[in-house]
């Protein structure tokens, strides 16, 4: 089974997190979330609190097949800060090892720990002036090699299919995307 781990600090964005931490495991992946703070319930941007699965201190994230840092402000910000979080990212992408960031992470998170140089990536429009080492498309989700970035909330769906996708196959996307009735959704019908 593969193993996902979701960095979740104070002020993350709600659906961002946890639309992909639901099509995930409904897709037979094991996701664990992880609370950066001091406590295993994290407060989300729109004060949502969430009950971590674990808490940073308790993991060993070099058994991960794909690290995970929603957006949301300050969420992305107070990932950024986490010098653990960070060392964990960098060691992953230096792996090798799936990375994806949401909304606001790529910009604050990725790019200035230099995941993002000479990749194509995405983020909330506004932050795009700090992936000047990367290339912004615009696009909803984009994938570079073992690197996937999301544009915002309304990518969750799509980014989480993407992921889920790399980690199982597209058949199970599918099949998901079809049983959550995003399919019906984009097709207009």
């Amino acid at each position: 089974m593969k193993k996902v781990y979701v960095f979740l600090a104070d002020g993350f964005e709600d659906v961002e997190a946890l639309i992909p931490v639901d099509v995930l495991r409904r897709g037979g992946v094991e996701v664990t979330t992880v609370s950066i703070s001091d406590f295993p319930l994290v407060q989300s941007a729109h004060g949502v609190n969430i009950e971590a699965d674990i808490m940073f201190e308790q993991g060993d994230f070099t058994d991960a097949d794909l690290l995970f840092l929603p957006g949301g402000m300050p969420g992305a910000s107070n990932l950024f800060a986490h010098k653990g979080v960070c060392k964990a990212v960098v060691d992953q992408f230096a792996a090798g090892k799936k990375v994806a960031a949401i909304c606001a992470s790529p910009a604050v998170v990725l790019a200035p720990l230099g995941i993002l140089k000479g990749k194509k990536a995405t983020c909330y429009p506004g932050f795009e002036q700090a992936l000047e080492d990367a290339k912004y498309t615009g696009d909803l989700v984009t994938v570079d090699g073992n690197v996937t970035t999301g544009e915002g909330p309304a990518a969750a769906f799509p980014f989480a299919y993407e992921l889920l996708a790399q980690l199982v196959d597209q058949k199970t996307a599918d099949q998901i995307a079809e049983g959550m009735r995003f399919a019906h959704l984009m097709s207009n019908e």
